[in-house]
């Protein structure tokens, strides 16, 4: 059998690995259009930024090497410029012309190619992607040769990871988004402390904006022009705005695509007989929401190229592909942000009714030194609890924990599930009681309607008809609060009960404090003494990331 493979990296090459570890007899093609079929892609921001230091450690296998150790024929610089499905022939062309070459099974792996705005002036030479070795490493020439001053044009994960590889090298760094805030699949109460971590390193955010043009001057820098108005000088400019399914050949020669993305069954099939699909240039959909879309992931297409190769050579042991959870993480300076599941956004363009849980626990117990403050948020579903998505920010023990919940999220677990998991314990590594057993504590509380929450995007809605009451101690409520709002500490609202029944005529109470603790107690005092009360999600650590200090009033 022959099996041909269009596109190395991720899919492809777990496809080739896999097909060869089933089969030796097995000839096995790996096409590749660019110099390198197995490199670092993931790593590249890392050599730019100079912590990975040498080019050759980006490039993780060889033509030479897979031929010796797998014995694939891996042909670098071919691009696949036909296909004939009924021939069951592929045309190639390569710095020596055009030829045919005959499939028994095709694996299609093409990837993605970055997009490219309507921006006057975006063909500037000091323009560059970062999607390939050679971008990377004409970056970082870019750097040594004395760029001072750069701007980042996208503030998703590469938009994000290049900004920081570049201000690591020392130069002046601008990010432009045009969403309202940086990694846009980032909840917003999530994504402040990424925004206030990039400004605390030096780089400029510039959020809610698109460059206009750019305007190049051959002997000095680049301007890039926003639509605002504002000009930014750049000796490189990082293109990063989203990428498209670069399926095209593919599409004109009868593949079945969606919005350019190439359609496949459970087994990564798609409509023409011996070709599949895998990766960025295919269509899945979402496991927790529906919604049918690209997920360009290292994970899911090493998985789906794998379990390809199973269905070509034991189809009736192979196991469906699974639908992508969407899991992914980044660091930003002293930062982690990490993300699986479903975000609000998809979860309402779904239509799916969820509650949305706070929390800001510590990554290991308080007393031990080295204890820090993570910011956590969780959707739940309405009624049952299923677990539909967690966002996590922190300096340590995002990863661990959503690790733990995107597992959680997999095996169709719910909320009040997480309170049973025995995870490991130490006061150096966690809790007695680890934040994601305290994430199913919260939300068992508010499935059973211990808990009744509200949320800071509410504030404004609420506080003519509602008494806002703020249990923090006298000190941290004089510091900032919300005008308007009444401080009773918690400790003293059994006491003063009567004072609270004065002010609130009647009225809802909405309770808060730092991060949420306190005004659960408080609010279980208040329920319970017969008021209409409930208590706000994640408290003032939210409020603030949501809202930001304007709309606090204080010393």
């Amino acid at each position: 059998m022959r099996i041909v493979i269009v596109g190395g990296v991720a899919a492809g090459m777990s496809a080739a690995a896999r097909a060869r570890r089933l089969d030796e007899s097995a000839e096995i093609i790996v096409l590749e259009r660019g110099e390198h079929v197995s490199f670092a892609n993931c790593g590249l921001p890392y050599y730019v930024g100079g912590e990975i230091e040498q080019q050759s450690s980006l490039l993780v296998q060889t033509p030479a090497s897979l031929r010796a150790a797998l014995n694939l024929d891996v042909r670098v610089n071919t691009e696949v410029v036909g296909l004939d499905a009924g021939a069951k022939t592929l045309t190639l062309r390569t710095a020596a012309g055009e030829e045919q070459l005959e499939y028994d099974a095709l694996i299609l792996a093409p990837g993605a190619f970055a997009l490219r705005p309507p921006i006057a002036g975006l063909d500037s030479p000091r323009v560059h992607t970062l999607r390939t070795v050679a971008d990377a490493v004409t970056l970082r020439q870019m750097v040594e040769a004395g760029a001072k001053k750069a701007v980042v044009l996208g503030a998703g994960f590469i938009g994000i990871e290049a900004a920081e590889a570049l201000r690591l090298q020392g130069l002046e760094v601008d990010i432009v988004e045009f969403t309202a805030h940086v990694l846009p699949p980032l909840e917003n109460e999530i994504a402040a402390p990424v925004t206030a971590e990039l400004r605390r390193m030096g780089i400029t955010v510039n959020t809610g904006v698109a460059a206009q043009s750019i305007e190049h001057d051959a002997g000095r820098r680049d301007t890039v022009v926003l639509g605002d108005g504002r000009r930014l000088e750049a000796d490189l400019i990082v293109l990063s705005v989203g990428v498209r399914p670069d399926a095209g050949i593919f599409e004109r020669a009868g593949v079945a695509c969606e919005r350019g993305a190439m359609i496949v069954d459970e087994h990564g099939r798609t409509n023409l007989p011996s070709v599949y699909a895998a990766g960025d240039a295919v269509v899945s959909t979402d496991r927790v929401t529906g919604i049918r879309r690209p997920v360009a992931l290292a994970g899911p297409a090493n998985r789906a190229g794998r379990q390809i190769a199973d269905h070509i050579l034991r189809p009736d042991a192979a196991r469906p592909i699974p639908a992508p959870v969407g899991t992914a993480i980044v660091r930003v300076g002293e930062l982690t942000a990490a993300m699986t599941g479903a975000n609000r956004g998809s979860l309402d363009q779904a239509g799916i009714d969820y509650h949305t849980l706070h929390l800001h626990p510590s990554q290991h117990a308080g007393y031990f030194p080295g204890a820090t403050q993570m910011s956590l948020v969780v959707h739940l579903r309405k009624g049952d609890g299923l677990l539909l998505g967690a966002q996590g920010v922190g300096k340590d023990g995002v990863d661990k924990r959503i690790d733990v919940l995107a597992t959680a999220i997999r095996a169709g677990m719910s909320v009040t599930d997480l309170i049973d998991l025995d995870l490991a314990y130490s006061p150096i590594y966690g809790s007695a009681r680890d934040p994601v057993n305290m994430i199913g504590m919260v939300g068992a509380n508010v499935l059973d309607g211990t808990l009744t929450l509200w949320y800071a995007e509410e504030w404004e809605g609420l506080r003519e008809g509602s008494l806002i009451l703020d249990v923090r101690s006298a000190a941290e409520f004089s510091a900032a609060h919300l005008p308007g709002a009444l401080n009773i500490p918690h400790t003293e609202l059994r006491e003063r009960i009567g004072e609270v029944r004065r002010a609130a005529a009647g009225r809802p109470v909405r309770v808060l404090c730092g991060q949420g603790i306190r005004a659960h107690i408080a609010n279980r005092v208040l329920l319970q003494a017969g008021f209409d009360s409930s208590s706000m999600s994640g408290g003032m650590l939210t409020l603030r990331a949501v809202l930001g200090d304007g709309v606090l009033v204080g010393n």
